[in-house]
């Protein structure tokens, strides 16, 4: 199998141009930041707190969750119920943060990706896909943007454009300096940074980058 590792932080358009550059090249895209969404989005409906690790492990042994590919499309599967939707919103992505950096949430997905994997040729993102999930993978790419760049892509005409600059940052800091699995650049990926560029210049950059470092 073909594995293709992609890391960077919140906003960089990683799931945007993955999905992308899979669908041209033919392969299954895995955003494996939903698989962290959906137990967020568990534990919030359940009204525990993300980052209570006990409450968390032990609502871990209730949630059964399923990825689906139709037509190359991921669709996410909490217990049986199509959440897909549920879980872009802020909250929940802040949600995503915390249980991320839980040790047993980690452990309970970690399995999950690998067999994947192994069962077929994909483009993989998330956070330490590069550094810890795939290590061996063909290639491995560190797709960013400013700060600032991610914020504008994220802001709304509702919401100040500095508080959405200070949520960004925030999820930064947290995701790389999380004790387990930190996000950080695999010492064998390629930057790519997206900031001042299109959707469709990102995804040829990748797919090039793709094709030339898996030859």
């Amino acid at each position: 199998m073909v594995n293709i590792a992609i890391d960077g932080p919140a906003g960089a358009g990683k799931s945007t141009v993955a999905r992308g550059a899979a669908k041209a090249l033919g392969y299954i895209y895995v955003d494996t930041g939903a698989l962290y969404r959906t137990v967020a989005l568990y534990v919030l409906q359940n009204g525990h707190n993300v980052h209570d690790s006990e409450r968390v492990k032990a609502a871990l042994a209730d949630i059964r969750i399923e990825l689906k590919f139709v037509g190359g499309v991921q669709r996410v599967y909490l217990n049986g119920r199509d959440v897909s939707e549920e879980i872009r919103t802020p909250e929940v992505s802040m949600g995503a943060s915390a249980v991320a950096a839980l040790p047993c949430v980690r452990e309970f997905l970690f399995e999950q990706q690998r067999r994947i994997a192994r069962e077929k040729n994909c483009i993989m993102d998330g956070r330490d896909i590069g550094t810890v999930v795939l290590p061996d993978a063909q290639v491995k790419v560190f797709l960013t943007a400013s700060a600032e760049e991610r914020a504008r892509r994220r802001y709304r005409e509702d919401v100040l454009f500095e508080e959405v600059l200070r949520d960004v940052q925030e999820r930064d800091y947290n995701d790389s300096h999380r004790a387990v699995a930190p996000l950080k650049q695999a010492e064998d990926a390629v930057l790519l940074d997206t900031t001042g560029i299109t959707l469709e210049e990102s995804v040829s950059r990748l797919i090039q980058c793709i094709k030339e470092r898996s030859q």
